[in-house]
């Protein structure tokens, strides 16, 4: 059977039916958009839309001052809510970053995600570049056996917004610079933002990288009810506060091997343990279980 096109765009209707805009052209101009997009994926706009006409209509549509990612996103926040209340189980959020670059002589006028190292001088100095574009922040929702429900939290930043962090650290120790001024807080949000989109804390396993291996992480999704799973990055005091996370789990029998293949004809025993464990702050403070 070929798709007409009528079942695709019956499709994008109803996933962005909640995105609401202060002028309903709004919204119809969002679909129309959404519609030329998915025909140029990865296409520039004037490619997506064909036409001149199409193209400014679609650069007046993105400028207007109604129009904000949190419009454009919200109605796709409920279809992946919807589709969440309709499956069974367990169900994954994936948290991860994104970088977008872009190519301009003045940073400033879109943000700075960081630098890079440019080609030598003939005396042997080296010179860095700086990387503009903007940085992404995205929850990705998907059942345990991989299907994906869409995105329940995005968040958008460069990192001009955090730049006095780094110098806040050259005079105190960076541990006790505040979460709310460094980046890491996105973690914080979109767990927060996605169990409350989605509910039922005790289905949500929210999971994240060893960046995300952050104690008011824990200490959040605690008070949210909600569970996680986090690469460890740093090796906390456990127990009673005399012994690290890595030597108590070292006395823990293997429950079980899984094999990975790594390569052709290549594979690794991975051997799995788990525990519960009582995770300790900086200060040797309990902050609950993990496991």
């Amino acid at each position: 059977m070929v798709d007409d096109g009528s079942e695709s765009q019956a499709w994008i209707d109803d996933e962005f039916a909640a995105s609401r805009f202060s002028d309903v052209r709004l919204g119809r101009r969002l679909r129309q958009l959404v519609t030329q997009m998915a025909g140029a994926v990865g296409g520039p706009i004037p490619l997506a839309c064909q036409d001149w006409a199409n193209t400014k209509a679609a650069y007046r549509f993105l400028s207007n001052s109604d129009v904000c990612e949190g419009k454009i996103l919200q109605g796709h926040f409920q279809s992946t809510a919807s589709r969440v209340a309709a499956v069974d189980g367990p169900i994954l959020v994936l948290q991860d970053t994104t970088e977008f670059s872009y190519e301009r002589k003045k940073p400033e006028q879109v943000g700075i995600i960081g630098y890079a190292p440019s080609k030598r001088e003939t005396v042997g100095i080296a010179r860095r570049h700086t990387i503009c574009g903007l940085l992404m922040h995205s929850s990705l929702v998907v059942t345990t056996e991989g299907l994906p429900l869409g995105l329940a939290a995005i968040k958008f930043w460069s990192r001009s917004k955090f730049k006095g962090t780094s110098a806040l650290k050259r005079h105190i120790n960076p541990t006790r610079v505040p979460i709310e001024a460094k980046e890491s807080i996105r973690w914080l949000e979109n767990m927060r933002a996605s169990t409350a989109l989605l509910g039922e804390g005790q289905r949500l396993i929210h999971i994240g990288d060893r960046e995300n291996d952050i104690y008011e992480f824990f200490c959040a999704a605690r008070e949210a009810g909600t569970h996680f799973l986090v690469r460890t990055c740093v090796d906390r005091l456990a127990g009673d506060g005399k012994h690290t996370i890595a030597a108590e789990m070292a006395d823990a029998p293997i429950a079980g091997c899984h094999m990975v293949e790594i390569a052709e004809g290549v594979t690794a025993s991975l051997a799995l343990k788990y525990k519960q464990i009582r995770v300790l702050n900086r200060a040797g403070f309990a902050g609950g279980s993990n496991s």
